[in-house]
């Protein structure tokens, strides 16, 4: 498989709106931990996380991906990939930070692996077929 340059600018897409989602994720869940000390890691990752993905979800479609598939489509494929990632972010972030790793650490973990995660499902899976397919 070749790398083309479209390919790269999708790629730099994705991370620009990640970083994006990455504010919106370290900004809620720090008004979670430390403005409203929850104490527990998962009740302050779990709407974080979420808050992300609606705005990742909704910038990749239209501008990283070009995607026209209908919209309940794709965020049903996306839906399972948080399906099995949520859970296993959530318990394993939460088994790391019952270990005393620390809680900002433990995020950043989970959002890198979110990140890599992601793209390559929404790469190979969601928008496998319907990329560059949305007229401009």
């Amino acid at each position: 498989m070749k790398i083309t340059k479209n390919d790269l600018v999708r790629f730099a897409k994705f991370l620009c709106f990640s970083l994006g989602a990455g504010i919106i994720q370290i900004v809620t869940f720090t008004i979670l931990n430390e403005v409203l000390h929850i104490q527990e890691w998962w009740l302050s990752h779990l709407p974080a996380l979420v808050l992300s993905v609606l705005f990742n979800f909704t910038l990749n479609k239209e501008y990283t991906f070009k995607s026209a598939d209908n919209v309940p489509k794709c965020m049903f494929l996306v839906f399972l990939f948080y399906l099995v990632f949520t859970p296993a972010s959530t318990f394993g972030g939460q088994a790391l930070a019952n270990l005393g790793w620390d809680d900002f650490l433990v995020e950043a973990l989970m959002m890198v692996a979110n990140f890599a995660l992601e793209y390559l499902y929404c790469t190979f899976v969601v928008y496998r077929k319907s990329m560059d397919t949305k007229q401009k």
